[in-house]
């Protein structure tokens, strides 16, 4: 992938690891998400992002690129919690409603996440050499 391969190897040991944690999970998800780390991961380091470990810059570099965009509006909690409210047994809308926009925060991140990370393997040259 550009510049940067991941080794059949590597593949093998987290696909491994992951299995452990997630069992069921694929080798072509498990790859997939290595590429999209790697995307990642070499975007922070075009931001000259420092931080004690991979975990932790992509934690900042997505804090910086996506989480600046995402608003919750209020409706969009009350709604939530209108059309969810047996799940919060008779709690009111205040006691809860940090949860719901932790939540609802959250869904939006992840959906922002998918779309820049569709927009960066667009930009990059990925080739799967099975030799």
């Amino acid at each position: 992938m550009d510049n940067i391969a991941i080794t059949l190897s590597e593949l093998e040991e987290t696909y491994t690891k992951t299995q452990k944690v997630t069992p069921g999970i694929t080798k072509d998800e498990v790859f997939n998400t290595m590429i999209n780390r790697v995307l990642l991961l070499r975007e922070a380091k075009k931001l000259k992002l420092e931080a004690h470990s991979e975990n932790e810059m992509l934690r900042d570099y997505l804090d910086l690129k996506i989480r600046p965009f995402i608003r919750i509006k209020e409706e969009e909690l009350i709604d939530f919690y209108e059309k969810h409210i047996r799940d919060f047994y008779g709690q009111e809308f205040e006691q809860v409603r940090e949860k719901i926009e932790t939540y609802l925060t959250e869904k939006e991140m992840n959906e922002h996440v998918k779309m820049h990370i569709n927009e960066l393997r667009g930009k990059a040259y990925i080739k799967l050499q099975l030799k």
